[in-house]
């Protein structure tokens, strides 16, 4: 889907896959009467920054249901290792994008005006990668390791992620945390190499693919947003989820 009013250089990819180890086919799970891809799908589309969007699927499922519903979608190699490799081969076959944003395809509240802020975050920098932080309000997500946190420079750029608090405050002062928020950005070139970086100890210790960039000396611009993620893993999850779309739902009617 290319949208004429944007200038034709942000590609939006939302990879998707059945595969999931504590929720499977949740990609298919069905939220509202709408599969949850499609609510992904449809709420990314509200983001004024993207140009083009597109699903990215291993499988025929996902594929048909995407067809069903009128979204693009393309299907990728079986043996990628993360959503990051998928949404790279999307941009592999696309030269004319030169930046592509990495929508996760369990967040089916995803905020098009968190796209918009991290679009126009990459926009004004000369960062290779981007991506978005949300002050932390709830005190039991500081020492939660399922929570990313991150601190970042004057400029915006990110100093460090770690599933640990940071930064240890030894002062008297109160200080503001932040937690990371897991949409990703990438200059093309940068995307396309990136699968290729070499692992560094700082990825292996923590597990967060974002580490690589910074070990290989790439900055990563983070933007502030008020958006709060609500992934989708578990069954749980998807009746939590539920509930916050039927008021979201109900407040746009």
């Amino acid at each position: 889907m290319v949208r004429s009013n944007v200038p034709n250089e942000v590609l939006g990819v939302i990879p998707a896959r059945l595969a999931s180890t504590r929720f499977p086919r949740k990609a298919l799970a069905i939220l509202a009467g709408k599969p949850m891809i499609q609510h992904v799908w449809e709420r990314a589309l509200r983001a004024n920054a993207l140009s083009h969007l597109v699903i990215a699927t291993d499988d025929a499922a996902i594929f048909n249901a995407a067809r069903s519903f009128g979204a693009e979608v393309v299907m990728t190699r079986e043996d990628h290792l993360s959503g990051t490799d998928r949404v790279a081969e999307v941009a592999h076959s696309r030269p004319q994008f030169s930046l592509i944003v990495n929508i996760q395809g369990d967040e089916p509240l995803i905020d098009p005006a968190a796209i918009d802020a991290a679009v126009e975050g990459m926009v004004h920098c000369d960062s290779q990668m981007g991506t978005l932080k949300k002050k932390i309000e709830i005190a039991a997500e500081l020492d939660n390791p399922n929570v990313v946190k991150v601190v970042t420079d004057a400029a915006g750029n990110a100093l460090y992620f770690s599933r640990s608090r940071i930064p240890f405050n030894r002062s008297s002062e109160e200080i503001d945390y932040y937690k990371h928020i897991g949409l990703y950005l990438y200059r093309r070139d940068f995307l396309l190499g990136y699968s290729n970086m070499p692992v560094g100890p700082l990825e292996t210790a923590e597990r967060l693919e974002q580490l690589r960039a910074m070990e290989n000396g790439h900055r990563i611009h983070v933007v502030t947003t008020n958006y709060e993620c609500l992934g989708v893993d578990t069954p749980e999850d998807l009746e939590l989820v539920s509930k916050k779309l039927a008021v979201l739902l109900a407040g746009e009617i």
